[in-house]
């Protein structure tokens, strides 16, 4: 084989600036910024619909902006856009403030229940009525609740809690700090609500007389005690009832449907 007949391997001097050109290097860094695979460069309104429906718990927008690289203004674009594809279904799109998650609609309630067994879980008229309070008037203490009552409600509150129908979310500002309770994630699918919007409106006189109720409460507030402790006193029928650490009236004894 003569010289001439020798067929040259591999990038030749002419070829340099080529190869040069193709010379990235690649790093955690740049496999991280590199673009995902759709044009928006983000989750799609069904991949938000599969992550809401793995996660064991409400999600924050936040949350979903950072696992889903979207911007706030998409993360709230997709989320409308997913609620409105719910709508006919029977899965709806639940949101409370900043948290969102997947519940069952309102109309399948009867037929989940019936395969849960859940129809035979009922809330007693005093947790219904505490619940109803803290509902419409959330965030609130122990303390404008036994106001709205007359009644000790520390049973009726702790055990809305163990159900998990209520949270707590802070403390008050006033002598004592006591807790604020809200409604929880739960409670707005075992309702089949979406938002606290959808809860239906007080009657007017009803509404004055909570309002009323709870600025009484907060008026009637000592310094230095904390609204629903044991030196609180409450009035049921007329009678004044002495509030001692953890006793119950009649309507607060234990109840399994409280």
């Amino acid at each position: 084989m003569t010289d001439q007949e020798v067929v040259p391997v591999g990038p030749g001097p002419e070829d340099d600036q080529q190869v040069a050109a193709l010379d990235v290097e690649i790093t955690p860094d740049s496999v991280e910024a590199a673009p995902a695979d759709d044009d928006s460069g983000g989750a799609s309104v069904a991949d938000l619909e599969a992550l809401l429906f793995v996660a064991e718990r409400p999600l924050s927008r936040s949350e979903l902006r950072t696992v889903a690289r979207l911007s706030a203004e998409e993360v709230d674009e997709k989320l409308g856009d997913l609620e409105v594809e719910l709508r006919e279904r029977g899965i709806r799109l639940v949101t409370q403030g900043d948290r969102v998650m997947l519940g069952t609609s309102p109309e399948s309630g009867a037929l989940i229940a019936r395969y849960l067994g859940a129809d035979a879980v009922r809330l007693s008229p005093a947790a219904l009525e505490t619940l109803a309070i803290i509902a419409y008037r959330q965030p609130v203490t122990r303390g404008v609740i036994e106001r709205i009552r007359g009644v000790d409600s520390g049973h009726v509150v702790r055990g809305l809690l163990h159900r998990r129908l209520i949270v707590e979310q802070g403390r008050a500002e006033t002598p004592g700090r006591p807790i604020l309770y809200g409604t929880s994630m739960e409670f707005m699918e075992r309702f089949g609500l979406t938002s606290l919007d959808d809860l239906p409106p007080l009657e007017a006189e009803i509404a004055a007389q909570l309002a009323q109720a709870e600025e009484d409460a907060r008026t009637e507030a000592k310094p230095g005690a904390s609204e629903g402790t044991d030196d609180a006193a409450v009035s049921r029928d007329g009678e004044d009832v002495e509030v001692e650490g953890e006793a119950s009236g009649p309507e607060d004894t234990p109840d399994p449907d409280a």
